[in-house]
């Protein structure tokens, strides 16, 4: 057995360096550099190298010893290596590339994904500066565009309960063992010690454990010169739902390769509990190899393709099959498929055409794909919901799988919260919601011409307004498709400014029927738009996807498709100092405000558009901004009044924004039972009641309405005041203070014998359920396999999900004793 194993270690170093020179092969200069000085950075931290941290960070790769060109690089800098850092006791034991790098997979952008396998004795505190070193090489690699992220393994972390953290790149408590499983199909060590798991014989898979343990007792194995992550015979059904939600969220920026990720996981299911892994296939196939060649048996890329087509064929879905394909073969090219084909190395252009040959496809498809770089908005609209399609499939049947099998989730409720969040920011289709249709598909939307077209009521098609990528001449236009319909003009810009079709040098026209709107209002305010608004924001951080969304950055659009002002003629206007209310304007008591249209970007990142011009549209805007703000919400980071109409522009435009000011501090101030403010608009009056669960808008008939309607309300408010922090109905006010309409919230107050729960469904209504016992995170599983399952059965025929999942906080006493709400956090 031991010359087995002496057999599988050289046979290993000598796959790992031929993966490694496939690797270098495919990357720029600048890949090669960051690969090469990587090592260095962190087996020592001296301030003449590129990357130094000012702190006693752990340094020191066990087994590392720089090479030739590594020597001369340090030489250069005047740094001289400790030769005791390059024992077997070193704090870093290996560092590994995992994922595309050394496959088919791989492009010349393709990102670096780098495990740090570390000492699983290392100290919280060290880990910490280990990991701002990491961040630290993360930005230094940036500056040479490489993309590197780190990932801090300890040896024992797959042996131990995963309380991962999840970031923008660490999975967190979504996947453990299916985490393993891919590092396991596609490690490429970069230096440092190799795998144990990779040289033991497949066939010992299943007792790993005591395997190693009796190989080291009879002395044919040192633990120190291995590491080892462990061995797992299965993968626990219960990571399927959690990887699913990890997958799609992934494909938020990078579909192609979600695709292939969310089929692996659905066709991993279909096998249950029976599971061939990928890593076990891999290891299978190097073990088994009779060649010193790499070939496609050994490519991790290839066997996901292998994998994922045999299920398809099996299930008889043509179809993903084809999607899977195009996948596949969009994935191994950054975007210009036909020069990186010139460009790539011998080996790779060798296996896609092996690839390619074995689908049989015509060269005309080879070419639209070769030729992604210049898709335009038709390509993209085409690509972008067969994608989402493929991606919402496999999770229904994912969620599926769970349910059949009486599966709970092992990932922990405060991931799914975050997880289902960013997938509802970037999936949910929503009324005003601007959707982004261009997920790195194509490079470049922008048109030389945009157009807006209105139609009125009453015509063939349907009222609004329609966008096309094309100048108003009856040639270009007459018989195109549009892009885009909606009943108001300010969504259609804001779709086609923030997926990147109207740019500076875009062209835009209006056909205008039924509204003010001309061509220099139109231009104002696309330019107005994208002075507010960069298309790009700062992602969402877990803490505020942990919460209700707010608003962030709000611009309000006045009389933009409809100007009071602009049908004055030559009519006398009679005005004063008492009558010049912007809202009830001179003697004939009009209302300037003819038409609102807001955007704004929330603080999950979406950007959502409305509008407003029915007879009461001021109170339905102030009662729809009002209804986005939760009484502890943070007041928006700007607020910005645009108006376009012909007279009395700048007094309209400071009026409103002076109005909606004093309403959003009115509805964020703290402590108030109740607050009223009176609004004259035209001959109307309107009475705004600003309590602690929502702001209401009431039309007063009479003088005595605003009387009435105060008394009736302290009638009701009256008896249910207990005390500062729970009303008579039992419900603390932290509660009605973080209730967001929109949202299911369950909140959790705990006491020394049980706890009670507080349900607010979508419409701010609460539930009490008292005196309650057991285990939360039991009943937090039980409540997200309802909402799913019921999903499921409802949409059963649909093609999308709903990922407005519940969400669920704890009511605890801060430090000066009052009641706050934090997010559920796990006991486990």
């Amino acid at each position: 057995m031991q010359s087995k194993i002496v057999e599988l270690k050289h046979k290993a170093k000598l796959f790992n360096q031929l993966r490694l020179d496939r690797a270098l092969s495919i990357m720029d200069d600048n890949g090669r550099e960051v690969t090469a000085i990587l090592p260095l950075l962190l087996h020592c931290n001296h301030p003449n190298l590129p990357v130094y941290l000012d702190a006693p960070v752990p340094q020191g790769i066990c087994l590392f010893t720089p090479d030739e060109q590594q020597q001369d690089y340090l030489t250069s800098l005047n740094v001289a290596l400790d030769d005791d850092k390059c024992a077997t006791c070193s704090p870093i034991y290996s560092l590994y590339a995992m994922g595309s790098t050394g496959s088919i997979g791989q492009n010349w952008r393709s990102d670096l994904d780098i495990w740090v396998c570390h000492d699983p004795a290392m100290s919280d505190e060290d880990a910490q500066f280990l990991e701002q070193k990491c961040t630290l090489i993360t930005a230094w690699a940036e500056t040479l565009n490489v993309e590197v992220n780190f990932f801090l393994i300890a040896e024992d972390k797959f042996r131990k309960v995963n309380n991962a953290v999840m970031t923008k790149e660490s999975c967190g408590s979504a996947q453990h063992f299916l985490l393993l499983d891919e590092f396991y199909r596609s490690a490429l060590r970069i230096a440092g010690k190799p795998s144990l798991w990779h040289i033991l014989p497949v066939e010992f898979d299943n007792h790993y454990d005591d395997y190693v343990d009796q190989l080291v007792a009879d002395g044919v194995l040192d633990r120190n010169e291995w590491v080892d992550l462990g061995g797992f015979p299965c993968i626990p059904a219960e990571e399927y739902f959690g990887s699913a939600l990890w997958q799609l969220y992934k494909g938020i920026d990078s579909p192609y390769k979600a695709v292939l990720k969310t089929l692996l996981m659905e066709a991993y299911s279909a096998e249950y509990p029976n599971n061939h892994l990928l890593s076990q296939i891999m290891k299978e196939n190097f073990q088994l190899a009779s060649s010193q060649h790499l070939e496609l048996s050994h490519d991790t890329y290839y066997q996901i393709l292998v994998k994922v087509t045999a299920y398809l064929e099996n299930i008889g879905d043509t179809a993903r099959l084809d999607l899977l394909r195009r996948c596949f073969y969009l994935k191994m090219f950054s975007g210009n498929c036909a020069n990186e084909k010139h460009a790539s190395p011998e080996w790779h252009r060798t296996s896609v055409a092996d690839v390619i040959r074995e689908w049989g496809w015509h060269p005309d498809r080879i070419a639209h794909l070769d030729n992604r770089d210049n898709w335009k908005i038709e390509q993209v609209q085409e690509a972008h919901p067969e994608l989402l399609d493929a991606m919402m499939k496999g999770y229904r049947n994912l969620i599926g799988f769970a349910r059949r099998n009486n599966i709970s989730e092992s990932i922990n409720p405060a991931d799914i919260g975050i997880l289902s969040r960013k997938l509802y920011a970037a999936f949910e289709s929503l009324p005003g919601k601007v959707t982004f249709i261009n997920p790195q598909i194509s490079p470049d939307l922008s048109e030389k011409q945009l157009s807006f077209v209105q139609v009125p009521d009453g015509r063939f098609n349907n009222s609004g307004w329609y966008l096309y990528n094309s100048s108003l001449e009856p040639m270009q236009i007459v018989g195109r498709k549009p892009l885009e319909h909606n009943g108001y003009l300010s969504k259609l810009v804001a779709w086609s400014y923030f997926n990147g079709l109207m740019t500076d040098k875009t062209q835009v026209e209006i056909f205008n029927q039924d509204s003010d709107m001309n061509s220099d209002v139109l231009n104002s305010f696309c330019k107005d738009l994208k002075n507010k608004f960069p298309i790009q924001a700062k992602p969402a951080s877990n803490q505020a996807l942990s919460r209700p969304c707010e608003i962030r950055d709000l611009s309000i659009f006045l009389n933009l498709e409809y100007d009071p002002t602009n049908h004055w003629g030559g009519r006398i206007i009679e005005f004063d100092t008492n009558t010049s209310d912007v809202f009830s304007f001179g003697d004939c008591k009009a209302c300037l405000v003819g038409s609102i249209d807001l955007i704004y970007r929330n603080s999950w990142n979406e950007v959502r558009t409305l509008h407003f011009s029915g007879q009461e549209r001021i109170v339905d805007a102030l009662t729809t901004i009002m209804g986005k703000m939760h009484q502890d919400a943070t007041e928006p980071d700007s607020i910005k009044v645009f108006c376009y109409s012909l007279h009395f522009r700048g007094l309209i435009r400071h009026s409103f924004e002076r109005l909606v000011r004093d309403c959003i501090s009115t509805r964020l101030q703290r402590d108030k039972d109740q607050i009223v403010k009176m609004l004259t608009i035209s001959d109307d009056r309107f009475g705004i009641y600003f309590e602690r669960r929502g702001v209401s808008i009431r039309k007063l008939e009479t003088s005595l309405d605003l009387y009435n309607h105060i008394s009736e309300r302290k009638l009701e408010q009256m008896p249910l005041r207990i005390d500062k922090t729970t009303t008579a109905e039992g419900t603390p006010l932290a509660v009605e203070s973080h209730s967001s309409e929109g949202l299911v919230q369950f909140f959790f107050e705990n006491y020394k014998n049980g706890f009670n729960v507080y349900i607010v469904d979508e419409a701010n209504r609460v539930e009490t359920y008292q005196h309650l016992s057991g285990n939360k995170d039991e009943l937090i599983k039980g409540v997200h396999r309802f909402y799913t399952n019921s999903q499921e059965e409802s949409r059963n025929e649909g093609t999308f999900a709903n990922f407005n999942l519940p969400q669920f906080y704890d009511i605890v006493h801060s430090e000066n004793k009052e009641l706050e709400v934090i997010p559920y956090v796990s006991s486990k």
